[in-house]
């Protein structure tokens, strides 16, 4: 995310909005009588600082303080925006969770823990979500820093089976000095397909003992359900619970099911008759995604500000929807609805939604250049029935659209939350002799490094991955896509393009999609990392591109300086060189697609921005020229996978300084790899081997820390790498 435009975020995202976004947003229309005022104790929310108010609660209050804690969600959704939809859902569950058992004793562990904002209510942050001047004290999933109550920093999915397994076992290990009551992992919203969740079901019922898992079924994933197991769940909704094949029983495990998943009372009863259990538990419950939505209020009617007041006629404020129980298994909520318009049951829109504040802003990055790929990619599949695009889990949110999908049919797969999974998936469809493109967000990635490793690369499989989100961000802790570079350059055999403008983004990704074969195609696998909003920002604006006004070169022109490596002035050939870096680069058809790109000739100084640092290079050599009078060569490297020896020898005459800027981790990136050549091809002549300055982050987990002030903090600015170069003449 990129920290205050608010444009099309999943559950990739933290929600910080600017101050000033806050301030423009409009209020909801909510009843005054049940809008929710912090500090006013005729709100029962206003009065909730722990678990324990709740369960002094008499039991008709409950129903009322779940209505309290809709209005507030739906308040806080057109003010500051996030994962609103899920947890709509989980009102009264949530609720009934904190009633019956005694957090933090009862550890209760929540997946995916963008469902965990009522959790944060009702544990002693509701004036985070009450009170505009405090939106940001809190993260959009549990965080053991702001409270006792969350176990874990959980921003991604799967794994709360597993975790809750793992306090389990040293509750039973320890026994009654262990501190540790009864074990709850909620899971849900989509997450129960990843593959993770399956190895925590499989042991749970293995290692016995209480642990209770409470399976939030919304019938929906982030976008639309997709697996097998979708079908069996929605007989079990159906029948009650009864019908077979049941899912959990096949595991050994204890079920039972809660058809009223949003009737806070029926849920007490539930969680009551499992307290304390000694064998592990599936409550298997069925709610309502977007539960309290206003459908019939329309994005024309809040630019109009006539939306009419939201009804809540039901006693905790669910409206009755018919957009649920479509035919399993169902792949589309039948809507394409944007952020701004999410409704009840099976929207997708529901997912994320933006705040007000961000109505009519044009897209982000990530779908501005997904909408750009699936564009280029459609055309081709009436002639390539092997191309298919797989996303796990988060379509919308990189610019594949719900009109896309339908369009393409059989060449797109959503795999749901499964990373790994949809990365050998896409291994054994190029072994085929397909071409997959995967298409997800930098920081799931990770989740799937194993296969990156060996069913991608060691297989030499011709998969095209796009990465969405890398580089910095004002993302939170369990989102940044810093490391994306860090990862994927230094896999053996990947091929990482970091294009710099719409135009090099499509040629790479044509060129990595072309068909096995076909001449010019690489060998193996390619990673594209998707430009971010530096580079959409200077598309849109050329003055922010002050040397080439984003006007280049067709081709490289990595032969553009002289090249003066001799064996007669004590340096290496760069023949030589080549073969010691870049074992990719020795293919003579994928030649000009890793040479770096000279975008401007100059000496003294060669500054090298990789992908979203590019225009920084720009921007500082203007400033160089202006200030010094100092015309610095400016390079494209347009890949982080090898090092162009061509180029780098050729700056050896004529500048003392190279510079380095990546806007991601310096540690194990790109940059320090500039510094060992000429560290290692040191050469005789001392005014021949240039003085490298590196420029990127620091190794270290940041949260939600706007984008401007982490270039500050990193000297990724025009001043601070000035004046670093100037320091050094």
């Amino acid at each position: 995310m990129r920290n205050a435009s608010g444009n099309g975020f999943d559950s990739s995202d933290s929600f910080a909005v600017s101050g000033a976004a806050e301030g423009a947003a409009r209020l909801h229309d909510i009843p005054p009588s049940i809008t929710p005022s912090h500090g006013d104790d005729s709100h029962l929310l206003s009065r909730i600082a722990s678990p324990d108010d709740v369960k002094a609660l008499a039991p008709d209050e409950l129903a009322e303080l779940c209505r309290e804690i809709r209005a507030t969600l739906l308040a806080y959704g057109h003010q500051h925006g996030g994962h609103i939809g899920s947890n709509l859902g989980m009102v009264e569950a949530t609720v009934a969770l904190h009633r019956v058992f005694d957090s933090p004793r009862d550890r209760i562990v929540f997946d995916v823990s963008h469902q965990s904002y009522v959790h944060k209510m009702l544990t002693g942050r509701a004036a985070a979500y009450l009170d505009p001047d405090r939106f940001s004290e809190v993260t959009g999933f549990t965080n053991p820093d702001e409270s006792k109550h969350d176990q874990f920093v959980l921003g991604h999915t799967g794994t709360s089976i597993s975790l809750a397994c793992g306090l389990a076992k040293t509750r039973d290990m320890e026994g009654p000095n262990s501190g540790i009551g009864n074990v709850i992992a909620v899971i849900g919203d989509g997450s129960l397909s990843s593959g993770v969740a399956f190895e925590g079901l499989n042991n749970a019922a293995e290692q016995g003992g209480n642990l209770i898992i409470v399976f939030n079924d919304n019938e929906m994933s982030i976008a639309g359900d997709f697996g097998g197991m979708y079908g069996p769940l929605a007989r079990l909704r159906a029948s009650g619970g009864t019908a077979q094949p049941n899912l959990f029983n096949a595991f050994g495990l204890d079920y039972r099911y809660v058809e009223a998943g949003n009737d806070v009372s029926a849920l007490v009863a539930a969680f009551e008759e499992v307290r304390d259990i000694d064998h592990p538990v599936v409550v298997h419950i069925h709610t309502l995604k977007g539960a309290g939505y206003d459908g019939e209020e329309t994005h024309a009617d809040r630019q109009t500000a006539s939306a009419s007041p939201v009804s809540f006629d039901s006693p905790t404020g669910v409206h009755p929807t018919d957009n649920v129980n479509h035919s399993e298994p169902w792949h589309s909520d039948h809507c394409n609805l944007s952020d701004h318009e999410p409704h009840e049951g099976q929207c997708e829109a529901s997912h994320w939604q933006n705040p007000d504040a961000a109505i009519g802003k044009p897209d982000d990055p990530r779908k501005h250049y997904g909408k750009m790929a699936m564009a280029a990619l459609e055309p081709r599949f009436a002639a390539e029935p092997g191309l298919v695009v797989i996303s796990p889990a988060t379509p919308g949110s990189n610019g594949i659209t719900h009109e896309f999908r339908e369009r393409a049919g059989a060449h797109y797969v959503d795999t749901g939350i499964t990373e790994s999974h949809a990365v050998a998936y896409a291994a054994g469809i190029a072994r085929a002799g397909g071409t997959p493109v995967v298409a997800t967000t930098a920081s799931f990635f990770q989740r799937a490094y194993d296969q990156f490793f060996q069913e991608m690369s060691l297989n030499r499989s011709r998969v095209t991955v796009l990465d969405f989100l890398g580089g910095l961000s004002g993302s939170d802790n369990t989102h940044s896509g810093a490391y994306d570079v860090t990862m994927f350059s230094n896999i053996p055999g990947v091929t990482m393009l970091v294009p710099t403008s719409a135009r090099d983004y499509l040629a790479d990704l044509a060129w990595a999609t072309a068909p096995a074969g076909s001449a010019d195609a690489p060998a193996g696998p390619a990673v594209i990392r998707v430009p971010g909003e530096a580079i959409l920002a200077a598309e849109r604006d050329a003055t922010l591109l002050p040397v080439t006004g984003g006007q280049i070169a067709d081709r490289p022109q990595s032969v553009s300086l002289p090249a003066s490596a001799s064996s007669a002035s004590g340096g290496i050939s760069a023949a030589t060189v080549r073969g010691t870096v870049s074992v990719t680069a020795q293919h003579a058809g994928a030649r000009h697609m890793l040479d770096w790109r000279v975008n401007q000739t100059g000496s003294q100084v060669a500054i090298i921005g990789l992908g979203n640092a590019y225009p920084l290079a720009e921007q500082t050599a203007a400033a160089l020229s202006a200030d010094y009078g100092i015309t610095a060569t400016v390079i494209d490297p347009r890949q982080c996978t090898s090092l162009d020896s061509d180029v780098l020898e050729s700056l050896r005459d004529g500048h003392q300084q190279v510079i380095t800027l990546e806007d991601g981790q310096l540690e194990g990136g790109w940059g320090e790899k500039v510094t060992a050549y000429y560290a290692n091809h040191h050469v005789s002549d001392g005014s021949r081997n240039p003085h490298v300055l590196n420029f990127g982050a620091a190794k270290e987990f940041t949260d939600r820390v706007p984008l401007g002030e982490l270039n500050e903090r990193y000297g990724l600015t025009v001043e601070q790498v000035t004046e670093a170069i100037t320091r050094c003449f």
